[in-house]
C-alpha cells in the first residue's frame, strides 16, 4: 500500500506554468474572438477629495484621435445605486452630483488604443467646487458637513441599531484593582496585488454579455453585472482567468468593471480596461483603517476581569464592505483567546473623503486581535509582569467541544496554551529575555525586543457550503469543477490531492476548472479562508460519492455484485475482492458510461458552521536607540489550522501571511494630506518589505482537527497576518520599554520609534 497522499509535502503542480510561460491574466486575452476588435477604456478620476461638480467639458477629448466615445453619468442616464449596508447612502457609478474621494471615476473615455484613451482623458475638464474635506474619523463623526446628505450623518452604521447596548464607560470598571486605557490606530493599508484590476466585456451573437474579470468570486459578479446592464442574470457569463493576487479587495465588483458592458453595447464592440498602479493605489479598495479605544481592567495578580472596546471603522468614501467589518468581524472576536468574564464592545462606521475600505486579508479579525493583544501588553507593563505570563494566566482552557465567549461567539475547538508554549519553546524565550537584560544593563545602543501574541480567528464564515463536480473522461483523466477561485493559494494541487485520495487517479491526470459561470454556475468564491474547508471539503466528498457510484459500474462490467467490488487506489483500478488480477480502470468505466451521460457526480456540500484557527507568534527585533531603526531578527509562528492537507502549501500561506502582517507593523500606511490628497499613491512612496527585510520564518506545526467538516481542516490563508502584526509591534515597543515608552503606533517606522524614545526622555 502506497498510503495516503494527504498530509505529504506535495510540490505545487501549478508552478511550472507560472515559472516558465507564465499565467494568462485578463490583460493577456489575445486570442478571444469576441475581443478581436476591442476598444480601450480609460477613466477620468477626481483630483479633489470632496466637492460639488458644477460642469464637465468633454468636447476637446471627444475630438481627439482614436476617440470613439466619452461618457458621463448624465450621458449614460445613470441613477444612484444605494449602498448594500446603508440604503440612505447612494451614488452613481460615475460621479454626478459630488466627488467624495481622490480617485473616484467621473468620466469614461473610449478609444481605439489605451494610449489614445489616456491622452484624451487628460483633455477632459471637470469643474469642481471644493467642500470641506473630512479625513480624520472623529472629525467626520462630529462635522456638520455631510458626505452623503441623505444619510443625515457621517455615521452610517453603529451596533446600537442592532439592539446592542452602548459601552457604559468608566463605571464598567468600578470593581477593578487596575485599569489601563489605550487609543490605537490600526492604520489604513493598500492591498497592492501584483496584478492590478482589469476587465474585458463583449456581447455575443446570442445576446449574452461575456465578461472577463480579475476577481475572487466570479459567480458573485453575475447579479451586479446583470443589474448594471439591464438584463437577467442568465444573460451574463463571467470568466476568470489567472488572478495575480486579490487579498480581499477583488471580492466585489467596481464601477469601472460594471460599466464595460454598457459601453460595449453602445459602441457594438468589445471593451478592455486595465488600471495603472497609481490608479490601483487610490481606487482599489483599501483595508484596515480602524480607530480603537480600549480599556482593560482586573486584579493586581494579572487576572483580567473586564475589557471594553470601541472600534470606529473608517468606511472611506462609500458604505462598502468596510462598513460591516467592525460590527460583524471585529466585534465577535473581541475577546480573542481570553476567558474575560465581562466584555463590552461597540462599533461605529463612519464615511470619510478617502478611498472606500473593503475586505483585506483577515478583514476585521486582525483588528480584533491587535486591540486585545496591545491591551494585554499595556496591562502587563502596568503591573510589571511578564507579558507571556499574563497571557497564559488569562487563556481559555483547552476545549474540544464548542465554547461560547462572553461576547457570544462560539468557537469549535481550541488549545491556546499549548500553542503559546510551543512558540515560546521554539523561540527559547528565557534565553531571549536573558539577552535582553544583558543589553539593557550594558546600555547597548541596539536593544532587543521580544513580542508575543496569541490569537484565534474565524474562517469559513462566508457561505455554508460549496459546489463541486468531478468528472472522469474516457481517457482516464478527471476534471474537477469548483466554486472557489485560486489566486495563489495552490487549489490545483490541493483539490487534485483530495480527488486522488478518494479515487486513486494520479494528481497529474486531474484538471481543475474554476471561474466560468457557465461551467460552474454555483459558487461562493475564495474569501475568509473558506476554500479548503468548504470548497475542498465539497470536492473530497463528491469524489468519494463518485467512487462509490463507480463501483456499481465496475460491478456490471466485472459481472459481480456491487458489494464485492474493491477500488484499489494504489493502482487506480477496480476488481472483485480476492481477484486483483482482473481489473477495470477508470477509463474503462468512463468509456462504458459515455453513452449514458458520462461518469460524473456533482453536488453542493454544506458545512455546519465556521472554524476557528488559532496560534501564537513570537517576534524578535533589534532597535537602534539612536536612530529608531528596527531590524526584524526572528519570527516564530505556531499556527493551528486543523488537519493539514499539504505542509508545503500550509507553510507558504503562513510565510505570505506573516510578510503581509509584518509589513503593516513596520512599513505600510496609506496617508493623505489635510486636503485629502493621497501622499502614498505609488510604490516609491508606499513602503512594504522585500525578502531582504524579512527573516526566515520558523514554523512550528500543531494540528487540532475540527469536527465542522469531513477533512478536519480550518482556514490558514489569513492566520499568519493576524498573529504576526501584534507580535512585531509588541516587540518594537518592548525593545524600548525600559526607556519609558509604552506604545508606538503602526507602522513602527524609525521616525516614530525615535520620536517615542525622545518623548519618553522628556
Amino acid at each position: 500500500m502506497a498510503g495516503s497522499i494527504l498530509g505529504n509535502r506535495v510540490l505545487r503542480k501549478e508552478d511550472p506554468k507560472f515559472l516558465t510561460v507564465g499565467g494568462e491574466y485578463v490583460d493577456d486575452l489575445k486570442n478571444e474572438p469576441l475581443l478581436a476588435n476591442a476598444a480601450h477604456v480609460v477613466y477620468v478620476r477626481s483630483s479633489v477629495a470632496h466637492g460639488r461638480i458644477n460642469s464637465i467639458d468633454t468636447s476637446d477629448a471627444a475630438s481627439m484621435p482614436g476617440v470613439i466615445g466619452v461618457h458621463t453619468a448624465a450621458s449614460l442616464g445613470l441613477q444612484p445605486v444605494p449602498a448594500q449596508f446603508n440604503p440612505m447612502v447612494g451614488r452613481t457609478l460615475l460621479a454626478s452630483d459630488k466627488v467624495r474621494y481622490v480617485g473616484e471615476p467621473v468620466v469614461a473615455v473610449v478609444a481605439e488604443t489605451r494610449e489614445q484613451a489616456t491622452d484624451a482623458a487628460e483633455a477632459v475638464y471637470v469643474d469642481i467646487e471644493p467642500l470641506d474635506t473630512l479625513i480624520d474619523l472623529e472629525q467626520a463623526m462630529a462635522s456638520s458637513t455631510l458626505i452623503y446628505e441623505g444619510a443625515g450623518s457621517n455615521v452610517v452604521f453603529d451596533t446600537t441599531v442592532l439592539g446592542m447596548p452602548e459601552n457604559t464607560g468608566d463605571a464598567f470598571f468600578s470593581g477593578c484593582e487596575v485599569v489601563v486605557k489605550g487609543r490605537f490606530l490600526n492604520q489604513r493599508v493598500a492591498p497592492c496585488p501584483l496584478e492590478v484590476r482589469g476587465a474585458a466585456a463583449a456581447w455575443g451573437a446570442d445576446g449574452r454579455l461575456n465578461q472577463w474579470l480579475s476577481t475572487q468570486h466570479a459567480q458573485g459578479a453575475v447579479a451586479p453585472l446583470a443589474a448594471a446592464n439591464g438584463v437577467e442574470p442568465d444573460k451574463v457569463r463571467v470568466r476568470t482567468p489567472d488572478v495575480g493576487g486579490g487579498f480581499g479587495a477583488k471580492i466585489g465588483t467596481y464601477a469601472e468593471e460594471l460599466l464595460l458592458g454598457v459601453f460595449a453595447k453602445q459602441h457594438g464592440r468589445g471593451m478592455r480596461w486595465r488600471e495603472t498602479r497609481s490608479e490601483s493605489m487610490v481606487a482599489l479598495g483599501h483595508g484596515r483603517a480602524q480607530l480603537q479605544y480600549v480599556t482593560i481592567g482586573g486584579k493586581k495578580d494579572g487576572t483580567v476581569t473586564h475589557y471594553q472596546l470601541w472600534a470606529i471603522q473608517d468606511c472611506g468614501g462609500f458604505a462598502d464592505m468596510g462598513t460591516i467589518l467592525a460590527p460583524f468581524m471585529t466585534r465577535p472576536m473581541s475577546s480573542g483567546v481570553y476567558a474575560i468574564p465581562n466584555i463590552e464592545c461597540r462599533t461605529t462606521s463612519v464615511v470619510t473623503n478617502t478611498t472606500p475600505t473593503v475586505a483585506y486579508r483577515g478583514a476585521g479579525r486582525p483588528e480584533a486581535t491587535a486591540a486585545i493583544e496591545r491591551a494585554m501588553d499595556l496591562y502587563a507593563a502596568e503591573l510589571n509582569l511578564d507579558p507571556a505570563d499574563v497571557r497564559r494566566k488569562n487563556l481559555i482552557p483547552k476545549f474540544l467541544e464548542p465554547h461560547t465567549t462572553t461576547i457570544g461567539q462560539t468557537y469549535d475547538v481550541g488549545d491556546y496554551e499549548t500553542a503559546l508554549d510551543k512558540a515560546l519553546k521554539a523561540a527559547d524565550y528565557k534565553a531571549l529575555r536573558a539577552e535582553q537584560a544583558k543589553r539593557r544593563q550594558s546600555g547597548d545602543v541596539k536593544q532587543l525586543g521580544i513580542g508575543v501574541s496569541v490569537y484565534v480567528e474565524i474562517t469559513g464564515g462566508v457561505g455554508n457550503g460549496e459546489s463541486a463536480k468531478v468528472e472522469v473522461l474516457p481517457d482516464g483523466r478527471a476534471v474537477v469543477y469548483t466554486g472557489t477561485s485560486p489566486h495563489g493559494q495552490g487549489h490545483d494541487t490541493a483539490w487534485s490531492m483530495l480527488v486522488q485520495e478518494q479515487t486513486g487517479i494520479p494528481i497529474d491526470k486531474i484538471e481543475l476548472v474554476w471561474g466560468d459561470t457557465d461551467l460552474v454556475p454555483i459558487g461562493t468564491g475564495t474569501m475568509g479562508s473558506r476554500s479548503l474547508q468548504q470548497g475542498g471539503n465539497a470536492v473530497f466528498q463528491v469524489a468519494g460519492t463518485l467512487a462509490e457510484k463507480a463501483k456499481a459500474v465496475a460491478a456490471r462490467l466485472l459481472e459481480a455484485n456491487d458489494a464485492d467490488v474493491v477500488l484499489d487506489k494504489d493502482r487506480g483500478v477496480f476488481h472483485v475482492a480476492g481477484t486483483p488480477s482482473v481489473t477495470k480502470s477508470w477509463a474503462d468505466l468512463a468509456t462504458a458510461e459515455k453513452g449514458s451521460g458520462g461518469l460524473a457526480h456533482n453536488d453542493v456540500i454544506g458545512v455546519s458552521g465556521a472554524t476557528f484557527p488559532f496560534g501564537a507568534h513570537v517576534a524578535v527585533v533589534e532597535v537602534d536607540t539612536e536612530t529608531g531603526q528596527v531590524k526584524h531578527l526572528r519570527q516564530v509562528a505556531c499556527d493551528d489550522a486543523g488537519k493539514v492537507l499539504n505542509p508545503l502549501l500550509l507553510d507558504g500561506q503562513i510565510h505570505g501571511g506573516i510578510a503581509q502582517g509584518v509589513a503593516q507593523a513596520l512599513y505600510e500606511e496609506v496617508m493623505y494630506d489635510a486636503d485629502g490628497n493621497p501622499t502614498t499613491s505609488n510604490l516609491a512612496d508606499y513602503g512594504f518589505p522585500s525578502a531582504a527585510e524579512l527573516p526566515s520564518v520558523e514554523v512550528v506545526h500543531m494540528e487540532t482537527p475540527t469536527p465542522i467538516n469531513a477533512i478536519g481542516a480550518k482556514g490558514i490563508g489569513e492566520s499568519g497576518t493576524i498573529g504576526s502584526t501584534p507580535a512585531v509591534q509588541s516587540a518594537v515597543v518592548d525593545a524600548v520599554a525600559h526607556l519609558g515608552v509604552r506604545h508606538i503606533e503602526m507602522p513602527c517606522s524609525a521616525q516614530r520609534v525615535w520620536a517615542a524614545i525622545n518623548a519618553a526622555k522628556k
